[in-house]
C-alpha cells in the first residue's frame, strides 16, 4: 500500500484488507512501515512495547522478521510492528551497500509462513519506501478522490516506472488504483472516477472505499472496521476489495448481530499522558496613551 500522498487512507487500506484476507482464510503478515506506527496502534499494540521491530530487522543482520512478527487478535494474521525509531532507518541506511534490498532478504525468512504479505508505507518515497516497491510483486496505490491527491499519483507512477528500470528483475508487475473516500453523491466524486476509468482502465479497482464514520472510529478500538462494526458500509467495501484481490466472489453471508458502538472507543488523555503542552502565550493589549485635556474643556 504506497502512495507518498499522506492522508490517502493507505494505513487504513493495508489492515482492514489484512483482516479481510485473514478473514477469507489466508495467513497474512502486516508489516509496518511507517514510523508513526498507525497500522501497529490500529491493531491495538503500543508501539513502544516491543523490544524488537522491523527498524531491527533493516539494521541489524542477525535479526529475522520472523523475530519481531507477533500474533493479532484477528485470526490468521500477524504484525510485523515498528515504531518511532525507524525513522532513523533512513539516516542509518544511506551508505549502506544494497541497502534497498534489506526488505527483500527479510522477506526470505518468512516465505513459507505466509500466503501474502501487505506492507503499509509511509508517505515519502524515501529508502523505506523503495524497500517496499523493490520487494513487492503488487502494489495497490490508494487514491483519495481529491485533485491534490491525483498530481501525486503522476510522481509515484514515474518513481515506479524508473525502479523497474534500475532493479531488475523486479517482480513489481501488477499496479492497481483503489480509489478512496469516495462520495457518490457529490458530482466532483463522480466525474473523478469515471475520468480515472478512462484513463487507467482496468488498473482501478472496481471496489472503491466509500467515506465511512466507522472507518475513522475503528482504529481508536485498537481493531480493524471487520471486527469494531462488522456490518458497516466501511467493512463491505474491504471484504469485497479482499475478493477482488482474490479473483473470487465476496461472502454473502449475513454476520452474525453486532453490538454498535459509536464515538471514540478511547480516552483522549491517554495519548497526551506525559507529554508536553505548551500553553497559550496571551499577547497583552497596549497602554493606550493619556491625551492631554484642552484648556477649553477645563
Amino acid at each position: 500500500m504506497v502512495n507518498q500522498k499522506g492522508g490517502c487512507g493507505k494505513t487504513t487500506t493495508a489492515v482492514n484488507t489484512s483482516a479481510a484476507l485473514a478473514e477469507m482464510g489466508k495467513r497474512v503478515l502486516l508489516i509496518d512501515l511507517d514510523p508513526q506506527a498507525h497500522a501497529t496502534i490500529g491493531l491495538g499494540h503500543d508501539p513502544n512495547f516491543f523490544p524488537r521491530t522491523v527498524y531491527d530487522v533493516l539494521t541489524n543482520a542477525h535479526t529475522r522478521l520472523s523475530d519481531v512478527a507477533v500474533r493479532t487478535g484477528i485470526g490468521r494474521l500477524d504484525l510485523a510492528p515498528c515504531n518511532v525509531l525507524l525513522a532513523g532507518a533512513e539516516l542509518e541506511l544511506a551508505s549502506t551497500q544494497g541497502k534497498e534490498l534489506l526488505l527483500a532478504r527479510g522477506l526470505r525468512d518468512v516465505r513459507e509462513a505466509y500466503d501474502l504479505c501487505v506492507i503499509d508505507c509511509p508517505p515519502a518515497l524515501g529508502v523505506l519506501t523503495l524497500n517496499a516497491l523493490v520487494s513487492s510483486t503488487d502494489i495497490i496505490v490508494p487514491v483519495q478522490v481529491h485533485y491534490y491527491a491525483l498530481e501525486g499519483l503522476r510522481r509515484l507512477l514515474e518513481t515506479v516506472a524508473i525502479i523497474r528500470q534500475r532493479f531488475h528483475p523486479c517482480s513489481m508487475d501488477n499496479i492497481g488504483l483503489l480509489l478512496t473516500f469516495v462520495e457518490e453523491r457529490t458530482t466532483f466524486s463522480r466525474q473523478v472516477q469515471q475520468q480515472l476509468r478512462e484513463i487507467f482502465g482496468d488498473l482501478v479497482f472496481d471496489t472503491v472505499i466509500h467515506r465511512n464514520v466507522r472507518l475513522a472510529e475503528a482504529p481508536s478500538a485498537g481493531e480493524p472496521v471487520l471486527t469494531y462494526a462488522s456490518q458497516s458500509k466501511g467493512a463491505a467495501d474491504y471484504r469485497a476489495l479482499a475478493a477482488e484481490i482474490l479473483q473470487t466472489v465476496p461472502s454473502t453471508t449475513e454476520p452474525a448481530e453486532e453490538r454498535i458502538r459509536r464515538g471514540i472507543q478511547k480516552q483522549l488523555s491517554a495519548i497526551f499522558q506525559g507529554v508536553w503542552i505548551p500553553k497559550r502565550q496571551r499577547r497583552q493589549k497596549p497602554v493606550e496613551p493619556i491625551r492631554p485635556q484642552s484648556i477649553e474643556s477645563t
